[in-house]
């Protein structure tokens, strides 16, 4: 019979054994790999003056990205509409420059709460996380309507429409048929936001990727807008989709 101090000799023996197998071994491999973002738009760091023109330094180095995706209605003629924009931020806004070509302007509705898409508007569309997914009545995302005049209109989680223009601070000036409008936006935790409560805007940084798109409600004299027309391509014959379902926004990245 073995002693017990031979028996235990032997189990550490093995258990060494199988240590130095194990780490001789060729070791798994995580299929597991970083998520791969892919940017559609970049927003370039600077701060313009918010003035309705295009003479401040970032907007003269920033790309212009074309407006040109038709959500409701026949794609309009060139004279019609046509529009283009740019985007900057800096630690506190996000800053958007939109040029439109529109031949006549619209705003046919007094109350600006009362059916304000079917007036000319911007819409600027906001995810601050990308999480994508429903926003039609919380703060998942944002979708700000602005009107000729500079109100800002969402939909709140009550699902009446309010006005948001603490948000959004635009400025536009018309010559001729061409307007240029220029917003700062205030980017908030839509998750941690409640209506009435103290909400603090978010601090940017470079490398920060947030969902976005940008549309334009183009009317011409009509009980109902014309036409809608987006930055993103939206699958399906449905494509105005972008007021409830942010994951048809594009992705926005800070650089």
């Amino acid at each position: 019979m073995m002693s017990r101090d031979v028996v235990t000799g032997l189990g550490m023996a093995f258990l060494l054994g199988l240590f130095v197998w194990f780490l001789r071994s060729p070791q798994p491999v995580s299929s597991t790999l970083p998520e791969v973002v892919e940017v559609d738009f970049l927003a370039h760091y600077g701060t313009p003056l918010l003035d309705g023109n295009s003479d401040d330094a970032v907007w003269q180095n920033g790309e212009w990205l074309p407006l040109d995706q038709v959500w409701l209605g026949n794609p309009p003629a060139p004279g019609d509409f046509s529009g283009r924009y740019k985007i900057a931020w800096d630690e506190n806004n996000l800053y958007l420059l939109a040029e439109i070509t529109d031949d006549t302007l619209i705003d046919i509705h007094p109350d600006g709460l009362d059916r304000y898409w079917d007036d000319d508007c911007l819409e600027i569309f906001l995810d601050q996380d990308a999480s994508g997914g429903n926003h039609q009545y919380n703060y998942n995302a944002f979708a700000y309507h602005i009107a000729l005049d500079g109100k800002v209109v969402d939909i709140a989680p009550d699902s009446s429409y309010q006005y948001y223009n603490d948000h959004c601070i635009t400025r536009r000036a018309t010559a001729g048929n061409r307007s240029t409008w220029e917003v700062a936006l205030k980017v908030f935790d839509g998750n941690r936001y409640v209506d009435g409560g103290e909400n603090i805007p978010k601090m940017l940084k470079s490398g920060k990727i947030m969902g976005f798109a940008l549309a334009y409600c183009d009317n011409d004299h009509s009980t109902e807008r014309e036409n809608f027309v987006g930055n993103v391509v939206v699958e399906g014959a449905d494509k105005n989709r972008g007021w409830i379902d942010a994951g048809i926004f594009g992705q926005l990245g800070l650089q």
